[in-house]
């Protein structure tokens, strides 16, 4: 094994360490990494988890004093990792790897990011997301889209946090003090639980939108295993109150209509650290837009235990090239890496 050395030479940071309109997929800032210092390591993979909320590896690797220890390397989560050139068996118990990455500003704490890793065979994985497929323009709403921030007013790309709660939202008392107390493990997914909309909707995974027949659009996400039904006969039964509640749509000229009640009480139901009741009413407009390249959503929810009154926000999509959805499964290790991280 090599000895642990510092790099004195300029890397690229991953993205998943970096927020910018490339690096939303990733779900905090990982503020314990010291980006100022990049180390090289080697070691043997312990584990590599292919899961939720992020991908990661344990690695045993002497560190700076030569002391063999379990060093924990965090990733972003599978569909990110999949767009790099990453895969379920990338690597696997007892294989050599040699990697470089930000260390812990807590020396004590064996934490790394990662911006490249290096198999035995010399092959390299990186952190550098590849080129999309052949992109094909959506004309009905239908194909795989990824999360693409903008700003409503000018609809040029801006950088919207989504790991933390929205500002000027008109909250009630209830929903102000959930603001000020917040702290990201309530998030649900620390315990492998996913909002419904209209949080669901503008999480950083790619959402798959599918016409089965002239009376369903199906949204699926992926990493989310709950499938949204948007029901275009409007004689269809309500079922039992759920976080995705009852949906009914219709078109509007060249814009999908969809109106959402039938909620349970759902935390984080709303946005980032702001909870819904089964009060909640959601009236969604779908646009696409770029000659079907993108697809915008104005979303206006209405509930009176959290809001003084009804929200409007907007939210933004981009076509990416069709594939088959990513599914992984959320382990409760991972989500408690995901919340060391920072």
């Amino acid at each position: 094994m090599k000895i642990i050395k510092q790099l004195s030479c300029q890397v690229l940071l991953s993205s998943i360490l970096i927020f910018s309109s490339n690096a939303a997929q990733s779900h905090h800032s990982h503020a314990n990494l010291n980006r100022d210092d990049i180390r090289t390591y080697s070691g043997i993979v312990v584990r590599y988890s292919w899961t939720m909320p992020h991908v990661f590896l344990k690695v045993q690797a002497p560190d700076k004093t030569g002391k063999v220890v379990e060093y924990s390397i965090e990733m972003q989560h599978p569909p990110a990792m999949a767009k790099r050139g990453w895969e379920k068996r990338s690597f696997v118990k007892g294989d050599s790897i040699t990697w470089e990455g930000p260390h812990d500003y807590n020396e004590s704490r064996h934490y790394t990011g990662l911006n490249w890793a290096e198999r035995q065979d010399g092959s390299r994985l990186s952190m550098t997301e590849k080129e999309d497929g052949i992109i094909v323009p959506s004309t009905d709403f239908s194909g795989l889209w990824k999360r693409s921030d903008f700003d409503p007013k000018t609809g040029k790309a801006k950088f919207n946090p989504h790991y933390k709660p929205p500002i000027n939202w008109p909250l009630t008392e209830l929903g102000q003090e959930l603001v000020d107390n917040f702290h990201e493990d309530q998030n649900p997914m620390v315990n492998c639980g996913n909002p419904g909309p209209p949080k669901a909707m503008i999480v950083p995974y790619p959402v798959m939108i599918t016409r089965p027949n002239d009376k369903t659009i199906i949204f699926e996400r992926e990493l989310m295993s709950d499938v949204r039904v948007i029901n275009l006969d409007h004689s269809v039964k309500r079922g039992a109150p759920s976080k995705l509640g009852h949906s009914l749509g219709w078109f509007d000229d060249e814009s999908l209509i969809v109106l959402t009640d039938n909620f349970v009480d759902d935390p984080w139901g709303s946005h980032t650290g702001i909870n819904s009741s089964n009060q909640k009413q959601l009236t969604e407009k779908f646009t696409l837009s770029g000659n079907g390249t993108y697809l915008i959503a104005e979303i206006t929810i209405d509930d009176p235990v959290y809001l003084t009154e009804a929200h409007t926000f907007f939210h933004r999509w981009k076509k990416i090239a069709d594939r088959d959805v990513i599914q992984a499964p959320c382990t409760m290790e991972s989500a408690k890496l995901y919340l060391q991280g920072g």
